[in-house]
């Protein structure tokens, strides 16, 4: 009898897991497409369009990484409840198409799950709500301790950064590594991947 009852529990918390984690995923996914509305609607209509009526943020980038064949569109603003849906554009630094550093955060098990394949010279294209683009190529890669040291840029940089938890395999919900991937802005000429002075 005791053996039935803790097969049954295992067979309860595998249930359990695997239904939490099909959610998480099926939740980013389902996301991704009414987000991909409002994007294209915030673009014909040149205001910021939420994705759905209740949400507190909108998107405010397209993410292109040519080499993987992935589009992502990222939110204003990083907190959990922006990161639950989409890759996060990390509040006060610069949005797309202005100078200075982008900075985007999210889930190492969702949307940023295959940061860690980038390499160097990849190109990554941001477009912003007025259609234009900036491309950037990947030139360095970098994990650092987030309890242990402050992580720091230079604001005045045209960069882009991307972040998420690390390592990518871990089963802890909040580690304290950051992966981190670092791109330049590329001049207008798209045969130019040499990184600035």
């Amino acid at each position: 009898m005791w053996r039935n009852i803790l097969i049954g529990i295992c067979i309860i918390g595998c249930v359990v897991g695997w239904g939490n984690t099909l959610w998480i995923k099926g939740k980013a996914l389902l996301a991704q497409y009414l987000i991909t509305s409002s994007w294209q609607q915030t673009m014909i209509e040149g205001e910021p369009v939420k994705p759905w009526y209740w949400a507190d943020t909108w998107p405010v980038a397209a993410l292109s990484f040519p080499r993987q064949q992935i589009k992502l569109y990222a939110l204003a603003g990083a907190s959990g409840s922006s990161l639950a849906f989409g890759p996060g554009h990390v509040d006060g630094t610069a949005l797309p198409g202005q100078e200075g550093t982008q900075i985007y955060s999210a889930h190492r098990d969702t949307h940023f799950q295959f940061i860690g394949e980038l390499a160097i010279n990849d190109v990554i294209v941001v477009q912003a709500p007025d259609g234009t683009q900036q491309r950037f190529a990947v030139h360095q890669t970098l994990v650092v301790n987030a309890h242990e040291s402050a992580w720091e840029y230079d604001a005045q940089r045209n960069e882009i950064h991307l972040i998420t938890c690390y390592p990518f395999n871990s089963i802890s919900p909040n580690p304290p590594q950051r992966f981190i991937v670092i791109g330049h802005l590329l001049p207008d000429h798209p045969d130019s991947l040499a990184p600035p002075a």
